[in-house]
């Protein structure tokens, strides 16, 4: 399948997930349909009770991600921050509280309907210091060296030019700026019948890096101090339970990818012009 049909089928569950939240309802990882709770091993207990008390509730039931970049991301008052991705906004409100009035926590996404209801939810926590763009994350409508700090939640691997991401992360960010994003990433080799399951790439599985190709695309595009750290590890059980209803030979398919997909903090750092 290509680029543009991977984005297209990307767009349309993102948005189904979307209008789900909007009508009541939750969504996990834009794969399957909205189920109470989300018991998905990847989207569940991403938010501990303080911050979910910060944002409107449809923010959290909008959360398809598969981290927590707010609370691992170093952010400082008066920063700009950018989110790749943005969906609902949670990430981008609890951000904005995070930078404070002095800063500024601008949202990205490409889906009609999640950049409503991330408006609504904008308008529904009272926060100003915050902008929802309709755009591309890999054609990022800012200037070059505008932003401190950019997170990102589970995105990057939906993304089938991750390359192109990553430049253009590296040419918004400020000298010295900060790349910090949750995402799924591969250790080893994961067999080909779970790459090309489109089901899976939409649901943050099928188009993760492997660890050291994300690494190495990191230091292509200009990046320093890369490191991912884990947060989370996949295990049988796991497996078993978002391999369920993809069309996938499960017994079979489980002791393959047992362990070989984690969720991770993945850090790096645009040098300062003084290559300090």
């Amino acid at each position: 399948m290509s680029a543009p049909d991977i984005k297209e089928v990307v767009k349309e569950k993102y948005g189904q997930a979307a209008l789900r939240v909007i009508k009541g309802g939750s969504s996990c990882c834009g794969a399957a349909p909205a189920v109470e709770g989300c018991p998905d091993p990847i989207t569940s207990n991403l938010y501990d009770g303080g911050q979910a008390s910060e944002i409107p509730e449809a923010a959290l039931l909008a959360s398809l991600g598969c981290g927590n970049p707010t609370a691992l991301a170093e952010l400082k008052p008066g920063e700009t921050v950018l989110d790749l991705g943005s969906g609902g906004g949670i990430d981008v409100l609890l951000s904005a509280k995070r930078v404070g009035l002095s800063g500024k926590a601008y949202g990205l996404d490409m889906t009609d309907e999640m950049l409503a209801l991330a408006r609504e939810n904008q308008r529904k926590a009272g926060v100003e210091n915050v902008e929802f763009l309709r755009g591309e994350i890999e054609n990022i409508p800012l200037p070059d060296d505008f932003v401190d700090v950019i997170i990102s939640n589970c995105v990057i691997n939906l993304s089938a030019d991750k390359d192109r991401v990553l430049r253009e992360a590296f040419r918004v960010l400020k000298p010295g700026g900060h790349f910090a994003v949750s995402d799924i990433v591969v250790r080893g080799e994961v067999p080909m019948e779970i790459r090309k399951n489109m089901e899976l790439w939409i649901g943050c599985m099928a188009g993760a890096l492997e660890e050291h190709e994300y690494l190495a695309k990191l230091a292509q595009a200009g990046f320093e101090t890369v490191t991912v750290e884990p947060t989370r590890i996949y295990c049988v059980a796991d497996a078993r339970e978002l391999l369920a209803n993809k069309g996938i030979d499960v017994d079979a398919m489980v002791p393959l990818v047992d362990g070989k997909f984690i969720s991770a903090f993945v850090r790096a750092r645009k040098p300062n012009r003084s290559g300090q």
